[in-house]
C-alpha cells in the first residue's frame, strides 16, 4: 500500500474486532499505521488491546503497527482513515425485555435484533449514539470511510444517509458470502465456478440467478432438494427452502432469522412447529437465551488466546472489511455486496430506502451498482420491511415515540399477530422497561 493508514474500531469489545483488524495487518504490502480501539467498557477494551498487541507481535509487525486504545472516541478519531463500527448500546441489559415483552403479545422471535419489536428497540437505543459518532467523524476526520457491522443494519444505514449524509457509510454483513458458498455446496458445484446475482435488503436479499459454469441454472437441483422436506437441505433450511419453493429464489439470511421478516411462519404454534427447529432454524427466544452466555464466552476465549491456551489463527478471513480497505488503498477493484442508499439502484423498491446490492470498490471508494427491477413478488416482500425501517429510522432520528409505534404496527410479523392497539401498547411497555437507554424520546 502506498501509505500508512489509521483504522479505528468503535465498539472494540465486539467479536468482529480482532478478526477485521487482524485481516488489516495481513494485507500484503501494507505500510502499517495505527489500529485504534474505542469502547466505553474499559475492561473489555483493555482485553481487546492486549490481544491485538499479541496478534501484531505474532505477525512480527510491531515495527509497522501501533495499537492505541481509549474510552473517549474524540481522542482517537482525528486522522482516522477508516472507521469500523460495531457498537452495542446497553450491552445485555435489554435483551430479555426485547424478547419477553413481545412474547406476552404473541410475537415470537428467534434473534430479534434487526426487525420486529426487538430490532425496533435496538435501533431506537443504538441509532442516536451512532449518529453522534458520525457527527464527531464529520468534524474530526471528514475524509473517513465508515464500515458498519452493527445491527439493525438497514435502520442504521438509512438513518446515517438521512442525518449525516456527508460521511460515506456502507453496511456490511457476511450473509451473501456465506449463503452463496452454502448453495454451491448443495448444488454440487465448486464455488469458484458458480455465477450468481443477488439483490434486495439486508437479510432479505434474493439470489435471482444461481448458475453453473455453463450458464445453466442450478435452481432445478436446489428445487428438487427443497421439495423433499426430509432432505438435508430442507431440514437445515426449513423456511428458506419453503420461501424458494413459493417465491422462486433463495434468500440470504438463516431460516430462523428470516422467519422474523415475514408474516407467514411465526404467527401460530402449529406453523412454528412445522417450519422452525432448534437454534438458528427458528427456535423461540434463541438469541435472548444465549447471547449473554455467548458474550461471556467470547471474552473467555480472548483470555485463553492471551494465555496461549488457545492458538490465534493468523489466516485472513472473508469478512469484507479489510478487502475494502486494501481495494481503496491499492486501487485494486473488487466487488462486494453492501448496504447503501437505494437512489434507484433497485428500481421497484423505495428510492429513499436502503438496499443491499453489488458495489464496486476501488480508489474512488464505494460505488454501488444498479441492479434494476427485482421480480415483483420479491420486491413486494422487501418493500413491506422497508416501510417499517423507514418509520423506525425517522423515529430514532427525531426521537419520536409515536413514529416508533407506527413502525411496529407496520412490522410484517407484528401486524400478523397484533392489532394496532396491541402494537402501540407493546411499544409503551418496552419504553417503560428500557427508559434508561432511551433518553430524550417523547
Amino acid at each position: 500500500m502506498p501509505r500508512k493508514i489509521n483504522v479505528t474500531m468503535v465498539g472494540a469489545g465486539s467479536f468482529f474486532t480482532t478478526s477485521i483488524l487482524k485481516d488489516v495487518t495481513l494485507i500484503p504490502g501494507n505500510q502499517g499505521g495505527e489500529l485504534r480501539l474505542i469502547d466505553i467498557d474499559a475492561e473489555r477494551l483493555a482485553l481487546t488491546e492486549k490481544l491485538m498487541n499479541k496478534i501484531v507481535q505474532e505477525l512480527g509487525a510491531e515495527h509497522k503497527w501501533t495499537v492505541r486504545a481509549s474510552t473517549n472516541r474524540r481522542e482517537l478519531l482525528p486522522g482516522t482513515d477508516y472507521i469500523v463500527n460495531a457498537i452495542e448500546v446497553s450491552g445485555v441489559a435489554c435483551v430479555r425485555y426485547d424478547n419477553d415483552i413481545p412474547l406476552e403479545f404473541g410475537v415470537s422471535q428467534n434473534i430479534g435484533d434487526t426487525i420486529g419489536p426487538g430490532g425496533l428497540m435496538k435501533g431506537l437505543r443504538t441509532i442516536p449514539v451512532w449518529l453522534d459518532i458520525l457527527r464527531d467523524a464529520r468534524e474530526l476526520c471528514p475524509q473517513v470511510v465508515v464500515l458498519n457491522y452493527t445491527n439493525p443494519m438497514n435502520m442504521m444505514c438509512l438513518a446515517a444517509s438521512r442525518a449525516v449524509p456527508e460521511i460515506p457509510v456502507v453496511g456490511l454483513c457476511h450473509s451473501v458470502q456465506g449463503t452463496s458458498r452454502m448453495l454451491a455446496e448443495y448444488a454440487g458445484t465448486p464455488y469458484e465456478r458458480v455465477q450468481w446475482k443477488c439483490a434486495g435488503i439486508n437479510h432479505l436479499a434474493w439470489f435471482t440467478e444461481f448458475n453453473g459454469p455453463d450458464g445453466k441454472s442450478l435452481y432445478p437441483i436446489l428445487m428438487e432438494q427443497a421439495r423433499d422436506r426430509s432432505s438435508k437441505f430442507s431440514t437445515n433450511e426449513p423456511v428458506r427452502s419453503d420461501m424458494m419453493l413459493h417465491f422462486g429464489a433463495f434468500i440470504t439470511e438463516s431460516s430462523g432469522h428470516l422467519s422474523e421478516y415475514l408474516p407467514y411462519y411465526r404467527k401460530r404454534k402449529d406453523l412454528l412447529e412445522k417450519y422452525t427447529d432448534t437454534g438458528y432454524r427458528g427456535e423461540e427466544s434463541f438469541y435472548a437465551n444465549n447471547w449473554p452466555t455467548w458474550r461471556k464466552g467470547q471474552d473467555a476465549g480472548r483470555e485463553r488466546q492471551l494465555s496461549g491456551e488457545d492458538p490465534i489463527k493468523l489466516e485472513r478471513s472473508y469478512e469484507y472489511g479489510a478487502w475494502i480497505i486494501e481495494s481503496i488503498e491499492k486501487n485494486v477493484p473488487i466487488m462486494i455486496h453492501g448496504n447503501v442508499a437505494n437512489e434507484g439502484l433497485i428500481s421497484n423498491l423505495p428510492a429513499d430506502g436502503c438496499v443491499e446490492v453489488a458495489c464496486l470498490i476501488n480508489h474512488n471508494g464505494i460505488q454501488p451498482t444498479k441492479f434494476g427491477r427485482l421480480p415483483s413478488q420479491m420486491a413486494a416482500i422487501c418493500d413491506s420491511n422497508m416501510r417499517m425501517f423507514d418509520l423506525a429510522a425517522d423515529a430514532a432520528i427525531q426521537k419520536s415515540k409515536q413514529l416508533a409505534k407506527y413502525a411496529l404496527a407496520m412490522d410484517p410479523l407484528t401486524a400478523a399477530v397484533c392489532s394496532p392497539a396491541e402494537a402501540f401498547e407493546m411499544v409503551d411497555r418496552l419504553f417503560e422497561a428500557e427508559g434508561e437507554f432511551l433518553p430524550g424520546y417523547n
